[in-house]
């Protein structure tokens, strides 16, 4: 059975694209989600910085696997179209650093009023995967807090209903919205495209991998029987910069290791231990 190949969001290891290259080659990862490049999101880097960024990570034998853009991730109410051309312009620099996947969300909801936006959700995510279709390029939508898909039952209708977005299943989001993973694994298998290692305690903080309530050897288990490899990590271990802006304000962070650079070194030493023991 092949080995699992790691990835991780680099920027969670440091801010500036040399940092995030050492953090990567010291802990034997060659993929990245990328997320954060020099303090620039993703999806708002141009054409020419992406080409850059791409030539530098191949220097070092390093690829961008996804891209982990923001896509998804306004409120529902928000004007769409402004939204959609960042779309465009992301997948361009998706196909300008060879990158596979696109990891998106499904928009913040207001409070209480999440069946009423279900239709409109799905039009918009179809808008995506339209787009997309042909492109060589997976959208992948990630379960997160306060979006539609943040529960089993909406990912799944969001998988139904969609064609063309597969699933990233990340457990720690499904112990913050009250959902056991396990049981949302089930529902979701056919779906899944790969799986986002993040751990979470009953009180929602993030916490080193296979310590909380995500059930991540599980998880890894049962992601290998279906022939899964990527591993991406996410650990959240460090208030990195941007955490703010990615988790709308609502951050569980406790720093509990003396640098951002350890608490990374942390999340993949956890990782590895549960691959150890598998």
């Amino acid at each position: 059975m092949a080995k699992f190949l790691l990835c991780a969001f680099a920027d969670e290891a440091a801010a500036e694209l040399s940092g995030q290259i050492s953090a990567m080659k010291e802990n034997g990862i060659g993929f990245l989600e990328a997320r954060g490049i020099d303090g620039v999101n993703i999806s708002d880097l141009d054409k020419a910085a992406a080409r850059d960024v791409k030539n530098r990570l191949g220097a070092e034998g390093l690829r961008v696997w996804s891209l982990g853009s923001p896509i998804g991730k306004i409120k529902i109410t928000d004007d769409f179209l402004p939204h959609f051309d960042k779309f465009k312009s992301t997948l361009e620099l998706a196909h300008i650093m060879s990158a596979k996947n696109i990891r998106l969300f499904s928009f913040y909801m207001p409070s209480e009023e999440t069946a009423a936006f279900r239709d409109t959700v799905m039009e918009r995510l179809s808008a995506f995967a339209d787009y997309a279709k042909g492109s060589g390029v997976m959208l992948c939508h990630e379960n997160e807090k306060d979006i539609f898909g943040d529960i089993t039952e909406r990912c799944a209708d969001i998988s139904h209903s969609v064609s063309g977005i597969r699933c990233v299943f990340d457990p720690a989001n499904f112990v913050q919205c009250g959902v056991d993973p396990l049981a949302a694994w089930d529902a979701l298998e056919p779906y899944v495209e790969y799986v986002h290692i993040k751990d979470a305690d009953a009180n929602g903080e993030n916490i080193p991998a296979g310590t909380g309530l995500g059930k991540i050897p599980e998880i890894i288990h049962r992601y290998r029987e279906i022939g899964g490899q990527i591993l991406t990590l996410e650990p959240h271990l460090w208030s990195f910069s941007g955490l703010a802006a990615l988790e709308q304000g609502e951050v569980q962070v406790k720093n509990r290791s003396t640098s951002q650079r350890e608490a990374f070194d942390l999340g993949v030493n956890s990782l590895k231990n549960i691959l150890a023991e598998i």
